[in-house]
């Protein structure tokens, strides 16, 4: 077993470019965000797991004794009797990886993969959870994804270990910021490393620390699943994305270095990481307007059905900006120049009225950019659009007082706004000293 007190924390994440496109096989390219979710767990002896997530007010108990007696048949076989067995989509396989174990970027499981939950298994993890009505809200979703990992990662071990864990995050949940899979990471990273599957890389003195590359892909593999029992079927990216943020591996070339960010580029199911892109100060702005992107995602398909020689081209143009955006990205990693800026505000205008023309934008969406463009700022949505969030560039010139002025202003309008940066580490491993207060008061409000 590890340490008694576990503190994990990691990314969530931003579609930079590509937004709808992507659902039409086109590039869309997504890239760790700089708001953070948080993870304290806790062993002790009382016979208990609790699981509390304060920013969705749940709180959970089980006794460690029912739970013991369960029979786990329902999970399917275990690891050691059926190995997954993934496809390799990355040309790249970092040293000391065995060939079932690679880096892998886009999952491709083969029928018996026994960490993919069915639909009957989900139904088992209500009973189990206690949760006897449908399951339909994310809430009771991130309580099942945690019982999921938890029985599946320790159900091996002689005894289930008692702990408490408490979850908290940066994000807002439901606004497309990958939230989730942020959830689904930092609890994998947590169980794995208590169960003694995976070591924790933290040493004496150490403020924070990150795993192997093969650890890494062990939790991007389970944090995946865990996406699945709260998703269905998620793309991946997510996870991804939190899991890897800034660094995949320290041998591979294409490795961001200290200081640099972690990008993917996600096509047709496949998922690439990107070579080294410089870290962004951005705005992120959460309209508070709900929408639901599988509505957007189906008024944009049938846009495309009525309009094909219009919309096909708009689908077409925004994947050209997301490799036009890769392009000036690996530019400015040598030398970053204002020009460079001048392109990314650029692109980003042009996607804006793209999404706009694809139906997918919002007068609140339209509020934001006509803001940062009285102080002579570039944004454009998020995610699904329709409300929701956006970003808004910021320049590396930009004065302190500018940008406070922009989110005074985005504030006024209702908005939620956080000055903070695209490009962040992944998943990560701490010590209590270098978390800031808020987030340990947060974490020890038990």
């Amino acid at each position: 077993m590890s340490p008694e007190v576990l503190l994990v924390s990691a990314p969530g994440k931003v579609i930079l470019h590509g937004e709808h496109a992507v659902v039409h096989g086109k590039v869309a390219l997504a890239v760790a965000l700089n708001l953070r979710t948080f993870l304290r767990l806790q062993l002790h002896s009382n016979g208990k797991v609790d699981l509390n997530l304060p920013n969705i007010g749940i709180r959970r108990a089980w006794d460690v004794a029912s739970l013991q007696q369960l029979d786990l048949s329902f999970l399917g076989k275990s690891r050691e009797e059926e190995p997954d067995k993934l496809v390799v989509c990355s040309p790249y396989k970092p040293p000391g990886l065995s060939p079932t174990c690679v880096l892998v970027f886009a999952y491709v499981t083969e029928q018996g993969d026994v960490t993919t939950p069915t639909p009957e298994q989900v139904e088992k993890l209500k009973e189990v959870a206690g949760l006897t009505e449908d399951c339909t809200n994310h809430e009771r979703l991130a309580v099942l994804a945690f019982i999921y990992l938890y029985l599946s990662i320790f159900r091996k071990q002689r005894t289930l270990p008692s702990l408490d864990i408490t979850v908290w995050s940066e994000l807002p949940a439901g606004a497309g910021l990958g939230s989730s899979g942020a959830y689904s990471v930092c609890l994998a990273a947590a169980l794995l490393t208590t169960g003694g599957v995976i070591t924790n890389p933290l040493k004496s003195g150490e403020a924070v620390s990150r795993w192997t590359a093969e650890d890494l892909e062990l939790i991007n593999k389970w944090a995946f699943q865990g996406e699945r029992v709260i998703h269905g079927n998620p793309s991946g990216v997510d996870n991804a994305v939190s899991t890897w943020g800034r660094s995949p591996h320290p041998h591979v070339a294409w490795v961001c270095e200290a200081g640099s960010g972690g990008m993917l580029r996600y096509q047709e199911g496949k998922i690439t990481p990107l070579n080294r892109p410089p870290t962004l100060k951005i705005l992120l702005t959460n309209t508070r307007v709900p929408r639901s992107t599988k509505v957007l995602v189906s008024s944009v398909r049938s846009r495309l059905l009525k309009f094909p020689e219009i919309v096909a081209p708009l689908l077409t143009s925004i994947g050209a900006i997301s490799l036009e955006c890769e392009r000036v990205l690996g530019e400015m990693v040598a030398a970053p120049t204002p020009e460079h800026y001048l392109v990314l505000e650029e692109l980003i205008d042009m996607n804006q009225h793209h999404l706009n023309a694809l139906g997918v934008g919002h007068a609140s969406l339209d509020q934001l950019c006509q803001v940062t463009r009285a102080h002579g700022l570039h944004s454009k949505l998020t995610g699904g659009g329709g409300g929701g969030c956006g970003i808004t560039l910021l320049r590396a010139d930009l004065e302190q007082p500018e940008v406070e002025a922009t989110k005074q202003a985005l504030e006024s309008c209702g908005f939620d706004c956080w000055e903070t940066s695209i490009g962040t580490p992944g998943v990560s491993v701490h010590s209590a000293s270098s978390l800031d207060t808020p987030v340990q008061q947060a974490l020890d409000d038990l």
